[in-house]
């Protein structure tokens, strides 16, 4: 496998230009799922091998779990930021360090996928209630300046569930654990 298929094993984002509702359930059914389908795929996982990186360079899939509640936490913050504030400039975080810190170096997975179970469930009931009008609400990214509407941001975050759950079972098929 190429570099760029081990970062991005079902390639990289792609939102809609026309975002439908029946794309927003399906992303949203994602979001439901995804707690659940990841405590699956890596329960049966040791300490060495969840302490395996999915490519060299890369994270652990220690990492990777934690990282997703990570990540997701703040998702789920900047929807409320968009929807309670004009046009928020949301705060972005080095992913990178984060994942360097010690309790996504060392942590229980079961913290992380617990805690995303209860975040999502949450996340996805709020989902489900949004107006057309509240949808097309933004916030604006500063990495690039990006204005990025909720329900841009509900796909980002579909792939980026599925975009994890692969770099770990693609691992796990690799390394015949699967």
């Amino acid at each position: 496998m190429t570099l760029e298929e081990l970062k991005y094993p079902i390639g990289r984002t792609n939102v809609p230009k026309n975002i439908t509702k029946k794309n927003i359930e399906d992303w949203v059914s994602i979001l439901e799922r995804f707690p659940q389908e990841l405590e699956f795929l890596i329960k049966e996982l040791s300490d060495n091998q969840l302490d395996t990186p999915y490519r060299e360079g890369g994270w652990t899939i220690r990492q990777v779990v934690h990282h997703c509640y990570d990540s997701h936490h703040n998702s789920y913050t900047r929807f409320k930021l968009a929807l309670t504030e004009d046009k928020p400039v949301i705060k972005a975080y080095y992913e990178d360090r984060w994942a360097a810190l010690q309790d996504s170096k060392s942590a229980p997975v079961f913290l992380s996928i617990d805690a995303l179970k209860a975040l999502h469930s949450k996340w996805v009931y709020f989902l489900r209630e949004l107006t057309d009008a509240q949808l097309e609400k933004t916030f604006i990214h500063p990495s690039k300046n990006e204005q990025i509407s909720l329900k841009e941001n509900i796909c980002m975050y579909a792939w980026h569930s599925k975009h994890h759950f692969a770099h770990i079972e693609e691992l796990m098929i690799r390394e015949g654990w699967k």
